[in-house]
């Protein structure tokens, strides 16, 4: 029987989380050699580091059996999310996901040729194009969505709904603060 759904404050295992990592031996050698540093900051940066190596190809599994790359679910998703008639500009695109007008151009040519996205002229700017989400795509991002949640429900599995809650808020906190404009 899994705890991982339990809605107490339970780990899933004690042992889980009270044994030394990887990380915890770093931190003791470094302790060792320089003991007038406080590595607090480095144990945590580094665990984050290890747990983003962890989910990566995890995600990257669910989005591989609906024949996409990470890129392109994100894309797909991005129009999905934008709301019916699911329709972006490529320049949108690009914003919203954060990437070279080049790199979406990649996507956005894999995508056609799967036949999950269409390309036609905007109505209201000859010069430059819309991108739509075709039947096919919006299936497959559905599809593949619904997956991806249930896999990283998953994978944090090992917290208790408190504990996700928690970790939630300060990664919000911590992405505010890195991503502030310096004073």
């Amino acid at each position: 029987m899994s705890t991982a759904n339990t809605h107490d404050d339970t780990p899933a295992s004690t042992a889980q989380t009270g044994a030394p990592d990887a990380v915890d031996a770093v931190v003791a050698a470094w302790q060792r050699e320089r003991p007038d540093l406080d590595l607090t900051a480095i144990a945590v940066v580094g665990r984050l580091g290890r747990v983003n190596l962890l989910l990566g190809p995890a995600q990257e599994q669910v989005f591989t059996e609906f024949g996409l790359q990470r890129g392109e679910f994100d894309v797909l998703a991005a129009l999905r999310r934008s709301g019916a008639p699911y329709t972006l500009s490529p320049s949108r695109l690009s914003d919203l996901l954060m990437l070279s007008r080049g790199g979406m151009t990649n996507r956005l040519d894999r995508l056609e040729s799967a036949g999950m996205i269409e390309r036609s002229l905007d109505r209201a700017d000859r010069r430059s194009f819309q991108i739509r989400l075709t039947e096919h795509g919006y299936a497959t991002v559905d599809g593949a969505m619904t997956q991806h949640t249930a896999n990283v429900t998953a994978l944090l599995g090992g917290l208790t709904p408190r504990e996700v809650t928690t970790l939630n808020e300060l990664a919000r906190k911590l992405l505010h603060h890195l991503t502030a404009p310096p004073q």
